[in-house]
């Protein structure tokens, strides 16, 4: 995760983050402010001698290094009206999160050395997004999988407590790429939200669109604790896990007939903040 923060005095920290879901272990490297470079036009971010972008990462930590290359990404549809992930609520000037999804699905090529260990990625299936504001949501849910049976298969899905003006709403955007297209459940194509239960082992999250129900139930894995932005600096905690399971289900409304239903390893999942906020039965 390289990232840049600046809290309400003005004071700057780039930084890159480094999650082994396996280990459980994480590692926040600072840097300069000035270290940071991003292209305004394309997504393309240099921290020192780092170098991240849709299409390749190369890293030159002394305990982190090497390069590894995407291919054949599969981004989020993006229009003039609805730029990307967020929708309309992209145009909105003081949302206090805005998300990005760079690609859905893609293959990986390349080795990494980590404390002294090469790991091969070859083969690999990944996922890139983006964040950008002063604060995550006081209460959310954020998952990604795209370790299915078959590739070419990805699922995201998340659901948060949305401020808005003086009061808030449970806001709530999810993905199924398969067979070539993705299928949207979000809260601005009048998509709804049915079920969003949490407990110590489990989640669960029932969506439906016009023609599609989703059906989401996880189970939660050990997690490893990772820096996040409150009020612009990265002072808050949050618990990600990059072990969890999911079984997802995708069911025609019209017929009841079961399009897909399988199982993703490797859930990156997050459950943060005070979850009763946006559980719904």
């Amino acid at each position: 995760i390289p990232g840049i923060a600046m809290d309400s005095e003005g004071k700057k920290q780039a930084f890159i983050q480094w999650l082994d879901g396996k280990k459980l272990s994480a590692e926040y490297f600072k840097f300069k402010s000035e270290d940071f470079v991003a292209n305004t036009k394309i997504f393309e971010v240099s921290i020192a001698q780092n170098h991240f972008s849709s299409s390749q990462i190369t890293l030159a930590i002394p305990e982190l290094k090497g390069s590894i290359r995407f291919n054949n990404q599969v981004p989020w549809p993006s229009s003039w009206y609805s730029p990307g992930i967020m929708g309309p609520f992209a145009f909105v000037p003081f949302m206090e999160c805005y998300h990005g999804v760079l690609s859905m699905d893609h293959s990986i090529e390349g080795e990494l050395e980590i404390a002294g260990e090469i790991i091969d990625f070859s083969g690999g299936r990944g996922y890139i997004e983006k964040d950008w504001g002063h604060s995550f949501p006081s209460a959310y849910i954020w998952m990604q999988s795209n370790h299915f049976s078959k590739k070419g298969v990805s699922l995201k899905a998340s659901v948060a407590k949305i401020p808005w003006l003086k009061s808030s709403f449970v806001g709530f955007i999810a993905g199924l790429y398969f067979e070539g297209q993705l299928i949207q459940f979000t809260t601005y194509n009048n998509s709804r939200l049915i079920r969003s239960f949490v407990d110590d082992k489990k989640v669960e999250i029932v969506l439906s669109n016009r023609k599609y129900t989703l059906a989401l139930n996880i189970k939660r894995d050990d997690a490893t604790e990772l820096a996040s932005p409150i009020q612009g600096f990265m002072d808050g905690r949050i618990s990600e896990s990059m072990t969890s399971s999911i079984h997802v289900k995708l069911i025609n409304r019209k017929d009841t007939k079961i399009l897909f239903d399988d199982v993703g390893r490797n859930l990156a999942l997050e459950v943060a903040g005070n979850i009763p906020e946006i559980l719904i039965d």
